[in-house]
């Protein structure tokens, strides 16, 4: 006999599985984050999902830098780069300023620095 803290819901039985741990399952349920604000953590993780806006932010981790500079560094177009740092400052992970007619790009903050750092951490593991 299955405990009644174990037991099917109709939604466990037409889904063909049973979760075991009641108390668990509920209690994760109830940490879980909004809807809305985990699309907005995938959405961020997306921006990192492209290597030349990581090959970006890592020339940023060192110096801030114009997109005449990031161009030639990393052998792209002004163009192009100009396209992949809009999609970093809408993302917020890069920031602007303006000296006469150069702008120049800097990392937003230390959240990016340490998601960055993680980021090459795990990957070296």
């Amino acid at each position: 006999m299955i405990p009644e803290n174990e037991k099917m819901t109709e939604i466990d039985r037409d889904e063909g599985f049973l979760a075991v741990h009641e108390d668990v399952v509920k209690r994760v349920l109830d940490t879980q984050p909004a809807d809305e604000y985990l699309y907005e953590l995938a959405d961020i993780f997306k921006v990192f999902g492209d290597s030349t806006r990581i090959k970006i932010l890592f020339a940023l981790f060192e110096s801030e830098l114009c997109v005449g500079d990031l161009a030639r560094l990393l052998g792209l177009s002004q163009s192009a780069v100009s396209h992949q740092l809009k999609t970093l400052k809408e993302a917020k992970l890069v920031r602007f300023r303006r000296e006469g007619k150069i702008i120049f790009y800097s990392l937003d903050d230390d959240h990016v620095r340490t998601i960055l750092s993680m980021g090459m951490e795990h990957v070296e593991e």
